[in-house]
């Protein structure tokens, strides 16, 4: 054990961190699945939307005519996909980023807080571990990737199932798993980084899981803004290269070339804040609740 103690917090049960985050992951689905596939069609759309008739057309496709009931129905495509991927996610993300937290401050905990003083490190170290897990998320691209096309591109589908697509394309459902990497490193650096930064400063918590709902809720709130704000645009080129159909080769890079051509700057925060208004709450409800509950749940076990 290193000598510093200062940057580590109480340590939580693995039971505690799984039950906590995957509580919040399927809390997360519930609620907010319809918002998520809006804010993928909106950043999956090509054209300029100048009315409410084409948002109409846009957002429910084939459904745009049809009654408010089948037209919210029809925002709940890939629900099983988005299932098992948010649920996944959140328990690798939420749960595993304090693991990797509790291995970075053993081993280089003195190192940030000589670099950045007591605080600021401490938060720092949250951020670098929250971008650390944020890289190795890709390994449930293929899961993100299927709920993506089932949101916005179902008929690259062709009635093909679960096991056929993953037999028929392989390691192709890793595509453009380079942007995501670049795209969650600096995001989930931004998200945690800003979460510990706000419980640092604006809370002065010197452990980060004593803290109240009402402090996480805040706090994921200023996590949440800046991860959507910094990875806005390698969002819009990760979806665009994830939706497409199977067999398009069209790389990230003439993706990027592309937009800035004909869509122009503007395009690479097309969704943003759709994103903020949206995803914004989905995130920081998901991230405080998952806060909130690991305690809670490690103190029901008796830690």
């Amino acid at each position: 054990m290193s000598p510093h103690t200062g940057a580590k917090d109480k340590s939580n049960s693995a039971a505690a961190r799984v039950l906590g985050s995957a509580t919040a992951g399927i809390s997360e689905l519930a609620v907010f699945h319809p918002v998520d596939t809006t804010a993928k069609r909106l950043m999956s759309n090509h054209t300029r939307v100048t009315s409410l008739s084409q948002l109409n057309q846009v957002v429910f496709r084939n459904y745009a005519n049809e009654s408010n009931f089948r037209k919210v129905f029809s925002l709940f495509p890939g629900l099983g996909y988005a299932a098992g991927y948010k649920v996944l996610q959140r328990v690798y993300k939420y749960g595993g980023q304090p693991y990797v937290n509790d291995l970075v401050a053993i081993r280089f905990g003195a190192d940030f807080e000589n670099a950045f003083g007591k605080k600021t490190g401490k938060a720092v170290m949250s951020a670098t571990s929250g971008s650390l897990i944020g890289i190795g998320e890709i390994i449930l691209l293929p899961l993100d990737v299927l709920k993506i096309k089932r949101q916005t591109n179902p008929e690259s589908f062709k009635g093909r199932g679960f096991v056929r697509i993953l037999l028929d394309e392989g390691m192709g459902l890793y595509r453009g798993w380079g942007w995501t990497a670049a795209r969650n490193a600096p995001g989930s650096f931004a998200l945690f980084g800003g979460n510990a930064f706000a419980k640092e400063y604006i809370f002065s918590l010197k452990d980060y899981g004593t803290a109240t709902w009402t402090q996480n809720f805040v706090a994921s709130i200023c996590g949440a803004s800046a991860s959507l704000i910094v990875s806005a645009p390698l969002d819009v080129i990760k979806t665009r290269i994830q939706n497409r159909n199977f067999d398009n080769p069209e790389s990230g890079f003439t993706i990027l070339k592309n937009m800035a051509k004909n869509e122009g700057v503007s395009s690479f925060f097309k969704g943003l804040v759709p994103k903020l208004l949206t995803t914004g709450p989905k995130l920081v409800f998901s991230f405080a609740l998952a806060q909130t509950l690991i305690p809670a749940f490690d103190k029901f076990f008796g830690n």
